[in-house]
Parts: structure tokens; C-alpha cells; sequence
């Protein structure tokens, strides 16, 4: 077993809370209430051990983590010890004047997601009439106050054929980034996985028109990709592995490998303040679980790339293959890799494509906009 070395990022899911309802959304189905939700103190509490513990960025996510009346405060506790934040947002309800209070806490960067790049596409899938061009002024917002901007737009059946769009959209802006980021089927995604899963032919030229951009657009903005796995060939180290250098902490202090860690039910997670983040990063039996390689079965035990994907996800291999302790199907060399082309035969061969989705909401699930 290799040391345990400390880690770096953390991702912080402050709350989750939202006001769009994206179909999309990776937050568990069974969403936590605000008052499940860890109040500043223990937050303050957990940013400054993780500061401790060597974490060097902090990614304050939700839900929607400008929903936290404390985020101010927030900023300021990570700032004061060095921690780069970013903000990932919706963008939508951002009082006016938030955005410079932060800068001015010392935030680092934000992170604007769009789930279309043109109104009507954004108001189906967040089902939030209104919201594109709530989202456009606050990427003006936020370069006016001089602060990086990535612009991220969360990829499916539904917007693929504008990400040629999405890339004018992020130019226009004045973006420094653009994250094209096929969807992963976990939380509420895997709940509308039929409906978001992409036709084959659709990836590909995705593909091209990525590349052709990347090249095009070099020194001028950065676009990154994210590879959707069930069209994959290999497995992505999720999370850079699990337990390896990253974490999440969900809204009621709950500390997790990755987002969808608490899918696999044979493993139990900790929450912070019932144990120091410390003890749980090092001796949690949830995170020694998958940890390293000598957890892994064939043919990952003996596979050149077991020490590039880590085995690749977890929770996708306890979605697909019944297993987490199994090869991710999304690698051609896993024994379930041809489940995922059955899925995607079986979502796209579906009259599913109209958009009727299970949209995402605290308490229950809502029904269509109409």
C-alpha cells in the first residue's frame, strides 16, 4: 500500500438548494432540507482543518452556494489562509453588489454554468423561465470586476448540437475558459438518463467540432472536454482517484470520496465534527475502501493503466456492474463494457427525446414547464 499523501482539492457542496432544476444535476435524488445543512461555524471549522491538512483549492459548490447568506464569510476564512476558491454557479438571483463583496473577500475565480446557449434551451432544461439572461448579466458582473470566468456547460441529448454555440457564447463573454462537460450519469442524471443520453453519430461530431475549436481558439481562450463514459474506450481516474488527493463534503458535513460516493451502500461515511477531518482522510474505512490498487480485481489487478485511471469510477461500476469493486464498465477491457452500449441503444432507441424529464426538487419531484 502507498503512503497516504495529503490532499489537495475539496469539493464543497455548501447546500442544495437551487433555483433552477436541471435534469441533469449529479446531487443525489433524496436532496437535504437548509436545516440539514452545516451551519458557519462548522464550515469555518472544516476549511480551516482542511488548510491544516494541505488542501491548496477549494471548489464551493452546491445546489447553489450563493443561496448561503455566510459565503462572504466563507470566502474570507479560505482566503485568509491561502486556499484558492472557486465558485461554481448558476448565476441566477445573485443580489446586486454579492459578486464584488466577494472579490473583495478574496475570491478566486467563478465557474458560470449555462445549460443552453440560447434562452429556450436553458429555461427547458433548468425549467426557470427567465434564467439565460439573469446568467449573461452576471458574466458581466463578473468581468467587470476582474475576476477569471469559466464558462461551463453541462452536455446532453438535448444541447449538443449548440456547443458550437456555447463556444460563440463563451468568446462573447469574455471567458478565460470554456468546460464542455458531457453529463455523467449519477443523482438525478442517472434518474433521466434515457432522456439525456446522446445519439452515437451526435458524440462524434461533438468530437470534431471540440477539436477543430481547441485548436482554432489556442492562446485566445481554453477549451476543456470531458469525455462522456459511456462512450468511452478508457476510464477516467474520478476525483484523480479515489481518496488519492481530492474529496467532497456534502451540505450536512458528510465527508465523501467523490459526489456519488454515497450510492454504494455497503460503505459507511463520516461526518465532520464527529471525527477531525484529518483521521477521517487518513484512517476512514470508507475511503481505504478503493483506495491504491490492491483493492482491484482482474483485469485491473494487472493492467498497465491501473496507475493512470485508478480504476475509474467507483459508483458507475456499482450503477452498472452491481459491484464497486468491479472494472468500470466504461473500459473496453471490463467484462460489462458491453452494458454500456446496451444503454445507450436502449435510452436512444426510446421515444425520449421531447424532454419530459424528472426535474430536480427538494421534497419531491416537479412536474414539466409548460
Amino acid at each position: 500500500m502507498e503512503p497516504v499523501l495529503p490532499p489537495i482539492g475539496m469539493l464543497a457542496e455548501l447546500t442544495h438548494r437551487c433555483p433552477l432544476q436541471c435534469a441533469y444535476c449529479s446531487n443525489p435524488v433524496e436532496l437535504l432540507k437548509a436545516n440539514r445543512e452545516m451551519d458557519t461555524g462548522g464550515w469555518i471549522s472544516l476549511f480551516e482543518q482542511a488548510a491544516d491538512l494541505g488542501v491548496l483549492q477549494v471548489h464551493l459548490s452546491g445546489g447553489e452556494p450563493t443561496l448561503r447568506t455566510d459565503l462572504v464569510e466563507l470566502v474570507r476564512c479560505l482566503a485568509q489562509r491561502g486556499v484558492y476558491t472557486n465558485l461554481i454557479t448558476a448565476g441566477v438571483g445573485i443580489a446586486e453588489g454579492r459578486i464584488e463583496a466577494l472579490a473583495e473577500a478574496g475570491l478566486d475565480h467563478i465557474q458560470l454554468s449555462f445549460q443552453g446557449a440560447f434562452a429556450t434551451t436553458t429555461e427547458k432544461i433548468g425549467n426557470a423561465r427567465g434564467a439565460h439572461e439573469k446568467k449573461i448579466e452576471t458574466a458581466r458582473r463578473v468581468r467587470a470586476t476582474g475576476l477569471p470566468l469559466t464558462i461551463n456547460a453541462p452536455i446532453h441529448r438535448h444541447n449538443m448540437n449548440e456547443v458550437p454555440d456555447f463556444i460563440d457564447l463563451a468568446l462573447d463573454l469574455g471567458a478565460e475558459r470554456l468546460e464542455i462537460a458531457n453529463v455523467q450519469y449519477a443523482g438525478w442524471a442517472l434518474l433521466n438518463r434515457d432522456a439525456l443520453m446522446p445519439q452515437r453519430a451526435a458524440v462524434e461530431r461533438q468530437v470534431l467540432i471540440v477539436e477543430e475549436a481547441q485548436e482554432r481558439l489556442r492562446g485566445i481562450m481554453t477549451i476543456d472536454f470531458v469525455t462522456p463514459d459511456y462512450f468511452a474506450i478508457y476510464p477516467k481516474p474520478c476525483m484523480g482517484g479515489w481518496a488519492r488527493d481530492a474529496f467532497m463534503v456534502a451540505p450536512d458535513g458528510t465527508v465523501l470520496p467523490c459526489h456519488a460516493a454515497a450510492t454504494i451502500k455497503t460503505l459507511q461515511f463520516e461526518r465532520f465534527g464527529d471525527r477531525p477531518l484529518s483521521e477521517i482522510w487518513h484512517d476512514s474505512a470508507a475511503f481505504k475502501a478503493f483506495r491504491g490498487t490492491d483493492w482491484m480485481q482482474e483485469p485491473c489487478r494487472s493492467c498497465e493503466r491501473k496507475e493512470i485511471d485508478w480504476g475509474g469510477c467507483r459508483c458507475q461500476a456499482m450503477a452498472i456492474a452491481g459491484d464497486a469493486a468491479a472494472s468500470d464498465p466504461a473500459c473496453i477491457k471490463s467484462p460489462f463494457h458491453d452494458r454500456m452500449g446496451a444503454l445507450i441503444d436502449q435510452a436512444t432507441g426510446k421515444k425520449s427525446s421531447d424532454g419530459t424529464f424528472a426535474y430536480r426538487r427538494i421534497g419531491r419531484m416537479s412536474e414539466p414547464m409548460v
